[in-house]
């Protein structure tokens, strides 16, 4: 396999799920999933495809109560091509298809700089009787409403007929994920069928609920040598089916392009779903066209985002950028979405949007701000229904939910299943609020990049303004302490969602959410001291903010409570009154204690007695944060953190974090980057494996980790070199990582596009694309340069530094 390639070779029915994700091709508006095209939906293959921001909402009744979930719907299967022989005045034979006949030679091969997914094997009948299949696809990146299919079948020692069915297959359920069994899964309806000669067939549908009307029209064509083909189109009631039969001969070649359109009725600018898909498919270009203008396309999205990277690592980081562009390109930028989850690959998490969009926006900042924006706009569309959520619960200001889907409702289910167990139980990570700060977090870093003075002093104010309305509202006063404390919520982490022997959900002061509170707090006040002041007057106005309000927001910014015991930072308060768990009595028992939670409660027990983390929690204030800024925020709060408490910090989490979670792996290879070098390798390494070896044992196939999978490449972006975008410069302090010790990307700067940052031979070279822009000032941890467009400038940086070194000065 070379640098862009990715290839699979056999048939393996177990691992067909986890390559169909890892296969799955997009363009930012829809994705499809890799399978087979002859398999429908099954226990070993399941096609999917899926439209972003479609989603619908059902209910269902489990174990006696009834439950309302919305999911990412699965569409109509578009891909569908099978094919079966038979000999002349014979009848004909089974379909053709991996789990009836056997293959010889298959092989799927993922390009990633073309954006295609390739296909061939071959079939043996009997002991002579042998064809060749080869096929190639691609969902188009230029024309997000296009995709196609090319099959070439040659006959090497046999002959007779061939029938080729193309079909849209309408009988689809949300099937991708076992535990999601027990619901409602039906959620396309009103299925109609339909022909337009001489090609194609059309199918639409509605969601049940959301009333999302959805078409889609494939054209059938076969290329053959002078070789006669009947055609039948065969509209049914829940298929659009196209049947050929093609006479053959040995050595005879036959194509097969099948082209489709796809639109919904959330599409801009049109009239008629129907209409408009089956116009597009018939006025498409022909295959080879097609392909030529979807290469151009992702040549021009890799000249934007690429990153270089020698070795392993670098084939790895590639590869999560191209899942990246499938589901966030500039495509996104046109459509009203979030950040799902888990991608376009799959139904884990039902499509939601979670905070993973702290580990993709600050990448996507300095490549495709557009997309950065339209994501955040995501957030602002939701603002009132956030707003709605807090007064519900009796707080000002906005309380994002920590599942968001179509309109921005708390999509967190009350209820979840441990399939562990098989038992059903309260669900509490709505209380996650942090998510609110993770937003802001991604404002305040969005306009840094860019510089859009524009957005922050409108929609990115009013988030901003709202949110730290709502940690202001929440913090509690404790005369005794005089100290500010944020009660009943969940950290990070995840595991601990209630205090041992207690009923109500929730806990207090978890360090994480205290200090990200403080850090919105004092960067919204710095932004409205900024702003001009008919502006603040205006916005104050319209968000019925008093101006009386902020004096406190500046008290609680410096008062909010972060617990520490025994000489580190707690996770929340009253975490030293856990017990330790037997670490080592576990491993050997279970083959993997990721999902520790599953096994304690299926035991019986509750994670919510121990000192166990699924995940980084307090650690994720070091991911998020450098060294500097982090002390800067303890010493506002009147806390005094050096680099030695620090380094007892990670080191008491470390060695009681689970890694039940991808992004686990990422923070604390970041974290120990920074700060003990010698151990940062297995995480950065099991953060860029994640999904590639499914460490999650079998979540892969239910969609990529998205956020984990960009977390690697800001990893290299921003971790690596330390860059920041703060204070009108770029502030760079490299981290020395032996086994990632070279690369080079390009970003997009304040107007400057293609500021290249190169690592190598212990040199930091930057260089400024030739432009009319103003120079860029570059801020390094012991002298400051000025690199003026046409400017390239070499820094001496060491290879190796001691930990830490200066970086919390």
């Amino acid at each position: 396999m070379s640098e862009w390639t990715w290839e699979w070779t056999g048939y393996d029915p177990a691992a067909e799920r986890l390559r169909e994700s890892l296969c799955t091709l997009g363009n930012g508006y829809f994705a499809a999933r890799g399978a087979l095209p002859e398999r429908r939906a099954g226990l070993l293959h399941y096609p999917a495809t899926y439209v972003a921001g479609c989603y619908n909402r059902l209910e269902s009744t489990v174990a006696g109560r009834q439950m309302v979930n919305e999911d990412l719907v699965n569409l109509p299967n578009w891909l569908l091509l099978r094919f079966r022989l038979r000999r002349t005045e014979g009848a004909w034979g089974p379909w053709l298809s991996p789990d009836t006949h056997a293959l010889l030679d298959h092989r799927h091969t993922l390009d990633l700089r073309h954006g295609t997914l390739a296909r061939a094997f071959r079939h043996r009948m009997d002991d002579r009787d042998m064809f060749k299949v080869e096929q190639i696809r691609l969902v188009h990146m230029g024309d997000p409403h296009l995709a196609a299919l090319r099959t070439v079948i040659t006959a090497e020692d046999w002959s007779g007929e061939i029938e080729i069915e193309s079909s849209i297959d309408g009988e689809v359920i949300n099937g991708n994920v076992h535990r999601y069994r027990a619901l409602n899964r039906h959620h396309v309806t009103h299925v109609r069928t339909g022909a337009h000669e001489p090609h194609t067939v059309w199918l639409t549908c509605r969601t049940s609920a959301s009333d999302i009307c959805v078409a889609l029209a494939a054209r059938t064509r076969i290329i053959a040598d002078e070789v006669p083909a009947s055609s039948v189109l065969r509209p049914t009631r829940q298929r659009a089916v196209h049947r050929l039969v093609v006479p053959f001969s040995p050595g005879r070649r036959v194509t097969v392009d099948k082209t489709v359109a796809l639109h919904t009725s959330r599409d801009a600018a049109i009239s008629d779903p129907l209409g408009e898909a089956v116009d597009r498919v018939t006025t498409a270009a022909d295959f080879p066209t097609l392909l030529n203008s979807h290469a151009a396309a992702w040549e021009r999205l890799w000249r934007r985002a690429d990153i270089q990277v020698p070795g392993e690592a670098g084939r790895i980081l590639r590869f999560h950028l191209f899942h990246v562009l499938q589901t966030l390109s500039p495509n996104t930028a046109d459509v009203d979405v979030g950040v799902p989850a888990r991608g376009l690959h799959g139904e884990a998490y039902r499509g939601h949007v979670f905070w993973d969009e702290l580990f993709v926006i600050p990448y996507l900042n300095l490549h495709f701000p557009e997309v950065s924006r339209s994501l955040l706009n995501y957030r602002y569309r939701r603002l009132t229904r956030a707003c709605r959520a807090a007064t519900a619960t009796g707080r000002s200001g906005a309380m994002y939910p920590w599942q968001s889907g179509s309109d921005g409702r708390e999509e967190s289910p009350e209820w979840h299943l441990n399939p562990t167990s098989g038992r059903w139980l309260p669900d509490h990570s709505r209380l996650q609020h942090h998510v609110g700060s993770a937003i802001a977090y991604n404002v305040w870093q969005y306009c840094e990049a860019t510089g859009d003075t524009e957005y922050l002093h409108t929609g990115g104010a009013e988030m901003l303004l709202q949110i730290a309305r709502f940690w202001a509202d929440l913090a509690v006063h404790d005369p005794g302490a005089d100290r500010y404390g944020i009660r009943g919520v969940v950290g990070p982490d995840e595991y601990h969602d209630s205090y041992p022997g207690t009923v109500l959900p929730g806990l207090n002061d978890n360090a994480y959410t205290n200090v990200t509170a403080a850090w919105v707090l004092t960067r919204t006040l710095e932004l409205v001291r900024r702003l001009p002041a008919w502006r603040r007057e205006e916005l104050f106005d319209r968000l019925r903010l008093n101006a009386d309000e902020l004096p406190k927001w500046e008290e609680i910014s410096r008062r909010l409570r972060v617990p520490f015991h025994r000489g580190v930072i707690s996770q929340f308060d009253g975490y030293d009154d856990l017990a330790e768990l037997d670490w080592n009595a576990y491993r050997s028992r279970y083959n993997t204690i990721r999902r520790l939670d599953r096994i304690l409660e299926a035991e019986g027990d509750s994670v919510n007695r121990y000192k166990a983390s699924k995940q980084a929690d307090v650690l994720m204030l070091g991911y998020l944060f450098s060294p500097s800024e982090l002390r800067a925020l303890f010493q506002r709060l009147g806390y005094n953190v050096d680099e030695d408490l620090w380094r007892r910090t990670v080191d008491y989490y470390l060695q009681r974090t689970s890694h039940g979670s991808t992004l686990s792996g990422l923070v604390h290879g970041l974290v120990l980057a920074r700060a003990r070098r010698a151990d940062a390798w297995q995480y950065v390494q099991e953060a860029l494996e994640a999904d590639i070896a499914d460490i999650q044992g079998g979540t892969t196939g239910e969609g990529i980790h998205l956020g984990a999978m960009a977390g690697t490449l800001d990893l290299v972006q921003r971790g690596l070199t330390g860059l920041e975008t703060r204070e009108d410069a770029l502030w760079l302090n490299p981290v020395p990582l032996p086994a990632l010790s070279e690369y080079g990307f390009t970003v997009h700067y304040r107007g400057h596009w293609g500021v290249g940052v190169r690592r190598r031979s212990g040199q930091l070279e930057i260089s400024v694309p030739d432009s009319d822009q103003s120079p860029i000032r570059v801020m390094l941890a012991d002298r400051a340069v000025t690199i003026a467009p046409g400017e390239t400038c070499s820094l001496v940086v060491p290879d190796t530094t001691p930990d830490h070194s200066s970086r919390w000065a």
